[in-house]
């Protein structure tokens, strides 16, 4: 599949994707294992596709600008919200030192944990909760997949100074992605990075 893994490239830097690290990783990561047999025709197409529970694996352009926007070097320790397939999980593994995802829905925990590592994932530790604050420590990084209506500000106790947080915010009508920087004075930039719809962000419930 390694031509269409090339098409996709190709649509992500002109949908702009322009690190060549995020791209050489979004290139390695085989996105149609992460979606079901039936749907695995349209993996590399950029469009969001159901993964069951109502939930989805993002457009790989939204996922391009998500995790570019992150700005990793490879030494850095994520949190991901909403490991979902895993198929992001994938992306940021390659690209930080050390990443803790969380997922509500043991399914697909339980999913995305047993294909990880089959595929030889191992700088990664799942944690089957809704409630972030079970992640312990704090994080360089950290990237909701899930739209907020709030933006939850008790987020940024778990970012270190210098930290960023890449999270969806809006409502059922769309959502714009957002980038914040923790300063090391504790005032917190934004930018504004695009917009998508994602599903909604549910906080401390666990199926």
């Amino acid at each position: 599949m390694q031509y269409i893994h090339d098409g996709m490239i190709a649509a992500l830097r002109k949908k702009g994707v322009s690190s060549e690290p995020v791209l050489h990783a979004m290139a390695s990561v085989p996105r149609h294992l992460f979606v079901s047999e039936a749907l695995r025709f349209h993996a590399y197409n950029d469009i969001s596709l159901p993964i069951g529970h109502g939930q989805t694996i993002s457009k790989p352009s939204v996922i391009g600008k998500m995790v570019q926007a992150l700005g990793l070097t490879g030494r850095e320790r994520v949190l991901e919200i909403g490991t979902g397939s895993g198929y992001q999980s994938a992306i940021l593994s390659r690209l930080a030192d050390f990443l803790v995802t969380m997922e509500r829905i043991q399914e697909l925990a339980n999913r995305a944990r047993g294909l990880l590592f089959g595929l030889g994932y191992r700088n990664i530790r799942f944690i089957h909760s809704g409630d972030f604050n079970e992640a312990q420590g704090v994080f360089d990084a950290v990237i909701v997949a899930a739209g907020a209506d709030i933006l939850p500000v008790s987020l940024f106790g778990k970012i270190v100074p210098g930290g960023r947080l890449i999270i969806p915010v809006g409502n059922g009508r769309g959502h714009r992605i957002k980038k914040f920087t923790v300063k090391g004075n504790g005032v917190v930039s934004e930018e504004d990075v695009g917009d998508a719809t994602f599903v909604p962000y549910i906080i401390g419930e666990t199926a």
